[in-house]
Parts: structure tokens; C-alpha cells; sequence
């Protein structure tokens, strides 16, 4: 991968004690792994900062952690609201037919009969199953079941093929 794209993880949400922890809303499954990725790239308008995680747990269904240089509530305060970004190279490789999300996002969608649908917008956990939300002409949104309506993902050209009614 020539550019080192961002991928958003979390978000610090409040201050926990007196020492300087944040408390953290995570995106990961499970949402504790945020704690395994170090640095943090944060980001908050223009403005961003690279921090370690120095400790991190589990308090009752809240994530807090220790982050290198914030050491009182009034450093954690001012992080309040900041987004935690970490680079794709942190992240272990997927297994095989398995993809992360953020790198199925953008790419091409097209049918079998190679009807282009539009680009991949977004993914949503329904529970029975992932969806694909593809933005074209108009939205489509198709189940991620491989092997049944997603027949191929090739990353390396940017596509997807599907099995799917261009009507429906």
C-alpha cells in the first residue's frame, strides 16, 4: 500500500479519575482490542497528536486508559471529543476471504453479467448478516454472504463482483 490510510477505532469519551485516564468508546470487536493498538494517531478539526497507550482495561462496560504525557484530569479534559486513528499497516493481516471493512470501502460493484452497480459506501451488522451499501444511480443494499451474493472480492483491482438483481 503506497499512501498509509487512517482507519477511525474510536473516539475518547470522558475522563476517568484524577491521574490523567480517558475513558474511550471503541469501534473494535472486540471493543477491549483498541487497547492493543499503540500509537494512537488523535484527531480533532485540523489539528492532531500522536499518543502511546500506556495501560488500558476493561472498567465495568467502559475502556479507560493511561496515555503517555497526560498525566492529571486537566490533560484528559482537553482531550475530550478527540477521534483515535491508527495506520492499516497496525493492523494483523486478514485471513484468508476475510477483509476489514475499511478496505472494502470505495470499491466497484458490479454483477455477474457485469452490470456496475456503483462504489461501496458503507457496511452496517444487522446481525443475520453484513451489508454492503452501494451508491450508484441510486442505493442498493446487499447482503455480504460469500460464496452466495458476493461471488469474488479482488482488492488489488478495486472490485466486487455480485450476484444480484440490478433491479432489486
Amino acid at each position: 500500500m503506497s499512501k498509509q490510510q487512517h482507519i477511525s477505532v474510536g473516539k475518547i469519551s470522558g475522563v476517568f479519575g484524577i491521574k490523567g485516564w480517558v475513558k474511550v468508546f471503541s469501534f473494535t470487536d472486540p471493543r477491549e482490542n483498541i487497547l492493543t493498538y499503540s500509537p494512537w494517531l488523535l484527531k480533532k478539526d485540523d489539528e492532531t497528536k500522536t499518543v502511546s497507550v500506556v495501560d488500558g482495561q476493561l472498567q465495568g462496560k467502559t475502556i479507560v486508559a493511561q496515555l503517555t504525557g497526560v498525566n492529571d484530569r486537566n490533560q484528559a479534559e482537553s482531550l475530550m471529543g478527540w477521534d483515535i486513528f491508527i495506520t492499516q499497516e497496525q493492523l494483523p493481516n486478514a485471513a484468508k476471504d476475510e477483509y476489514y471493512w475499511s478496505d472494502l470501502m470505495g470499491l466497484h460493484v458490479e454483477t455477474v453479467d457485469g452490470v456496475q452497480l456503483g462504489l461501496v459506501d458503507s457496511l452496517l451488522e444487522t446481525g443475520a448478516n453484513d451489508v454492503i451499501i452501494v451508491q450508484g444511480e441510486r442505493e442498493r443494499v446487499i447482503p455480504f454472504l460469500q460464496g452466495q451474493t458476493i461471488i469474488s472480492v479482488d482488492l488489488v483491482a478495486g472490485k466486487i463482483i455480485v450476484d444480484w438483481d440490478p433491479e432489486f
